[in-house]
C-alpha cells in the first residue's frame, strides 16, 4: 500500500507542477493589433482577449456593462491611451490591477499631426477634417511601425514574466522569436513596397503615417468623411478635382463598409477602389498575427498600386 501511495503522490505532484507550468496571465487588450502582439508573446502559454468586437471603431465605441466588467476584472490591461480610446479613461480609473497605456512607453517612435500636413491632406475641405486628427495631436496608430511593435512586445514580456514567473523563460523566448520575425518582416515589406513608390493614392482615414514612414510611402490626400454623412456638392467637386489632377490612382477605404462617397468621387475617373485594414479586424490572434496584419497592408497597397500605369 505504501508503494501505491508513493506512486500516487508522485503522480499528483507531477500534475500539480504541470498545471503550475501552464498557468497563464489573463490579458485583455483594447484593440485587435495589441491583441496580436500579446498573442506572439503568450504563444504556447495563454491566449489574450480583446475588448472591441470586429469592425468597432476605437475612436467612437460605447462600452456595454459586460465590457466594463471585463475591463475591471482583467489581470493585465493594455490600451493605446486616451487619445485613441477616449471611452476608456473613466473605467480604467476604477481598475485595481495593472494597466498599461501603450502611448506612454519609453522607446516608441511617435508621430504627431502637423498643420502643414493637415492642410495638404485635406485641401479645400480642411475645415471638415476628422476632429480625432487635429494638427499637433498624437497620431495614435502607432502599432503600424514594427519598431513600436517590438517595444510593446518587450513591455508585455516583462509584465507577463513578473505575473507568471513559472513561464518567464517561455515569454522571453517568444519575445526573441518575435524580434527575429520582425527583422525579416521589415526587409520583406521594404522590398515589396519599393515597386510602387511614387504612385498616387488617397485614403478616407489618416491612419497610415507610421506604416508610410517606415516604408517610404506617402498618401496624396485624405478624403475625411464623418461616418456616412454625404458632403455638399462643392465639397465633392473639390475632392474630384484632386483626383483628376492625380491621374490614375488608388482610393482606399476601410472595412467594414465602403463610404457611399467613394463611388461618387471616382465615377468616370481612372481610379481603382480598394480596402486597407489597419486594425486586422478578422485576423486570428496567434503567434504570427501581427506579421499577417502588416503583410496584408503591404499586399493590398502593392496590388492596387501595381495595377496603375508606371509613373514617369
Amino acid at each position: 500500500m505504501s508503494r501505491v501511495y508513493s506512486i500516487a503522490c508522485l503522480l499528483l505532484t507531477s500534475l500539480l507542477c504541470s498545471a503550475a507550468a501552464r498557468a497563464d496571465v489573463q490579458v485583455l487588450t483594447s484593440i485587435k493589433p495589441l491583441q496580436l502582439i500579446a498573442a506572439a508573446v503568450q504563444d504556447g502559454v495563454g491566449k489574450p482577449d480583446v475588448l472591441l468586437p470586429p469592425g468597432a471603431s476605437p475612436h467612437h465605441y460605447a462600452l456595454r456593462p459586460s465590457d466594463i466588467r471585463r475591463v475591471r476584472d482583467a489581470q493585465l490591461m493594455y490600451w493605446v491611451g486616451p487619445e485613441l480610446e477616449n471611452f476608456l479613461p473613466r473605467v480604467m480609473a476604477q481598475r485595481e490591477q495593472p494597466s498599461v497605456a501603450i502611448q506612454s512607453l519609453t522607446g516608441l517612435q511617435l508621430q504627431h499631426f502637423d498643420e502643414e500636413h493637415a492642410d495638404d491632406a485635406h485641401g479645400a475641405h480642411a475645415d471638415e477634417h476628422d476632429h480625432d486628427h487635429q494638427p499637433g495631436s498624437l497620431d495614435v496608430h502607432l502599432w503600424l511601425n514594427p519598431v513600436n511593435a517590438q517595444v510593446i512586445a518587450a513591455r508585455m514580456a516583462a509584465d507577463f514574466s513578473a505575473a507568471d514567473p513559472d513561464n518567464a523563460a517561455r515569454y522571453q523566448a517568444n519575445l526573441a522569436a518575435f524580434d527575429e520575425r520582425l527583422k525579416a518582416l521589415n526587409a520583406r515589406l521594404k522590398a515589396r513596397v519599393a515597386t510602387v513608390k511614387g504612385k498616387p493614392y488617397f485614403v478616407f482615414h489618416e491612419a497610415y503615417n507610421y506604416f508610410e514612414h517606415a516604408y517610404g510611402l506617402e498618401h496624396a490626400g485624405v478624403f475625411s468623411v464623418l461616418g456616412e454623412v454625404q458632403p455638399g456638392a462643392k465639397h465633392v467637386d473639390a475632392m474630384r478635382e484632386r483626383l483628376q489632377e492625380a491621374g490614375p490612382a488608388c482610393v482606399f477605404s476601410e472595412p467594414p463598409f465602403v463610404p457611399r462617397l467613394a463611388k461618387t468621387l471616382t465615377a468616370g475617373l481612372p481610379v481603382n477602389l480598394a480596402v486597407l485594414d489597419p486594425m486586422g479586424a478578422e485576423l486570428t490572434a496567434d503567434a504570427s498575427g501581427y506579421e499577417t496584419l502588416m503583410d496584408n497592408l503591404a499586399s493590398e497597397l502593392t496590388q492596387c498600386l501595381g495595377d496603375l500605369p508606371a509613373t514617369n
